[in-house]
This record gives structure tokens, C-alpha cells and sequence, in this order.
């Protein structure tokens, strides 16, 4: 076996290769770690929008952190027949192997035209041909869709890696009685955690009982928060400044009036560190965020104003689905307030990612 299929020798780590390799893309310049970068938290530092293989073209979303995407549960109705998990914003991939073999065909991401030449560039390497035929079979890539497919499912190998979701923050350790917060930080947990303070956790938290180990931080449900349009990405991206993202709604299971504006509740794990932030990237700094969701509960004219811009938070864009009842349970926050909650996400950053933070 050549060297450089020696160093393929497991699915995860063909995902791995996967990953990193810019030959997936039309032009030869973006790999998945272009917008996923591991040097940030698996996040897109460089703006509210990645921009596109081309060089040119950008969306109208985030991306997302991988971390902890695998333990994201795949799209489905719950007890409750509300839609929960998926990935993407808006949940459209119901698995991380969807999820997986989106962006290679997307025009204004990898745009590869079709599948056919994403298998094609896969053939063109020796290491590959051999990897792909020990992991599913021989003439695995001789066949398009079964050749997509084992590169997805690779892929997910890769980001179903420990090292993606370790729970090794530094709430992980207080959690297991390895560290202790600071003053701040505790204020932040008793607010995060406590309904009688704050909303947070009745979207931000999975597990019934708080202090509960492996808490990824969110219930993967769907809500219209409000977030206003990002008109500063939309002067670049040429999308109307007006237009409404039909969010969860914009997925073929979830076409209902319901759904419009809704969008998948994020995990808060690594949040402090990969920003910006909201599905639109509108949010640069997460003490805005915080003031964001304050907004709803104060009648202070100054807590309506978005310190990043100097005006008025912006409209709600799709006010007829807008999460009312659960944007407005709990209290106004003081500032003291606002700054511990920041300073307790900034505890669910992964060891690694520790040093990006900024005090």
C-alpha cells in the first residue's frame, strides 16, 4: 500500500483527508475546513457569510461550528409534533452525511456542477481509490451516487471524532469538580439556568437537571426569534434588503405557514469563539446577542438600541410567527447581569479553543 494511503487507513481519517482537500471545488480553492476552520472553533471567522469558491459569491447564512454537530439529532417530529434537529439552519439535511454533501454542489459554496465531477476529482488520486475500495468495496467510485454517498459518509466519520464534541471546557471540569468559577461566572450559571431570571434555558438546555454532564446547550427546537436582517451582508451579497429568510420553512418537510421565520436553536458550546453571530451573522460581539434578547423584556428606549450600530435593533422581519411568550419570560437585566452571562459562555469553550478567547 502506498505511503500516503497508509496514512488514509481508517474511515475517519479518509473523512479527515476529505475535509481538508480543495480539489472538491470547482476551482480548486475551498475545502470544507475554508468555512469550518479548526483554527476557529470549526466556525467561519472572516464574516456573516462565507464567501464562495469563486471568489465572488456569498450566501445569506452563517456557517455554523461543526463542534458538536454529530450529537445533533436527526430531523424529526417530536412527541410534542414539533420539528426538532437536522443540520443547516434550517435543519434541510436530516443527517450529518446530507449535511456532508451539500456544499460541494452548492454554485455559491464548492460549485462543483454535479456529483459525476465530484467523483471524479476523488479518482484522480491513488490514495483515495484505495481507501474508498477498503472502506466500501471495489468500484466503489465507479458509480456516481454509490461514490457521493461513501464520501459523505466519510466525511461524517471524520466530524463524529471525539475531538468534535470533548466536553472538556472549563464548565466540563466545574461540572466534575476539576476547576471553579469565578464569581461572575457562577452569577451567569444561576442566571442561565434559573427560569425565574432568564429564558435562556428554555431553548439552551437538552438535559431536564442543570449541572447535568454532556449538556450540548440546546433542545435543537425551531423559533422565530426576531433576528433583524443583515443589511451590511446584503449590500454585498445583492439579496433584497427587505426579504424575509424563510428559515425553517424553506425545508421541504416544513413548508407550513408555522414555520416561516423559524430557525434551529444553536448549540452554545464554543459560542464565545465563533462569531459572528445568528443565523444572518447580523451580531458581531455576544454581549449584543444578550442585549438582543434583553431587548424584549426592557422598555427602556436604551435598551432597545443595538450598541453596534448606535441604532434601534431592526425590524422583526417576520412578526406573525415571532416566539412571543418565550422571548419575554423572565426579567429585564441589569449590566452586571448582561456581563455574567457572557462570561459563563464564554466557560463552554473547549480546551483548545481556550485560547481564543478574548477577556
Amino acid at each position: 500500500m502506498p505511503a500516503q494511503a497508509q496514512s488514509l487507513g481508517t474511515l475517519d481519517a479518509l473523512g479527515e483527508a476529505l475535509f481538508f482537500d480543495v480539489g472538491l471545488s470547482k476551482n480548486r480553492t475551498q475545502s470544507c475546513a475554508s468555512c469550518h476552520d479548526p483554527d476557529h472553533g470549526f466556525a467561519d471567522p472572516r464574516g456573516a457569510a462565507s464567501i464562495g469558491d469563486d471568489g465572488v459569491s456569498l450566501g445569506d447564512r452563517n456557517a455554523p461550528t461543526v463542534t458538536y454537530a454529530a450529537l445533533i439529532p436527526a430531523f424529526h417530529k417530536n412527541k410534542d409534533d414539533r420539528w426538532i434537529g437536522g443540520q443547516f439552519h434550517d435543519g434541510r439535511a436530516a443527517t450529518l452525511e446530507q449535511q456532508a454533501g451539500g456544499p460541494p454542489l452548492n454554485p455559491i459554496e464548492m460549485g462543483m456542477p454535479d456529483a459525476a465531477s465530484v467523483v471524479a476529482r476523488l479518482r484522480e488520486k491513488a490514495q483515495y481509490a484505495v481507501a474508498f475500495e477498503r472502506e466500501f468495496g471495489a468500484g466503489v467510485l465507479d458509480d456516481v451516487e454509490t461514490g457521493y454517498e461513501a464520501m459523505t459518509v466519510a466525511i461524517a466519520a471524520f466530524e463524529r471524532r471525539d475531538s468534535f464534541a470533548p466536553f472538556d471546557s472549563k464548565y466540563d471540569r466545574y461540572v466534575r469538580g476539576e476547576a471553579e468559577l469565578t464569581r461572575e461566572e457562577l452569577l451567569g450559571e444561576t442566571l442561565f439556568f434559573s427560569q425565574q431570571f432568564t429564558n435562556c434555558n428554555l431553548c439552551h438546555q437538552l438535559h431536564m437537571r442543570p449541572g447535568s454532564e454532556r449538556e450540548t446547550f440546546s433542545n435543537y427546537d425551531y423559533f422565530n426569534i426576531g433576528v433583524p436582517n443583515n443589511t451590511d451582508l446584503r449590500a454585498l451579497n445583492g439579496v433584497k434588503l427587505d426579504k424575509s429568510d424563510n428559515g425553517l420553512s424553506d425545508n421541504p418537510l416544513a413548508t407550513a405557514p408555522e414555520n416561516f421565520g423559524k430557525f434551529k436553536v444553536p448549540t452554545l458550546r464554543n459560542v464565545a469563539v465563533t462569531g459572528p453571530y445568528m443565523h444572518n451573522g447580523v451580531f458581531a460581539d455576544l454581549r449584543t446577542v444578550v442585549l438582543f434578547y434583553n431587548r424584549y423584556n426592557s422598555n427602556s428606549a436604551a435598551r432597545q438600541i443595538n450598541p453596534e450600530t448606535g441604532k434601534v435593533f431592526g425590524p422583526i422581519p417576520v412578526p406573525q410567527t415571532l416566539a412571543s411568550a418565550e422571548l419575554t419570560e423572565g426579567d429585564a437585566l441589569k449590566d452586571v447581569e448582561i456581563d455574567a452571562l457572557v462570561a459563563f459562555m464564554k466557560t463552554l469553550t473547549d480546551a483548545r479553543f481556550e485560547p481564543l478567547l478574548i477577556d
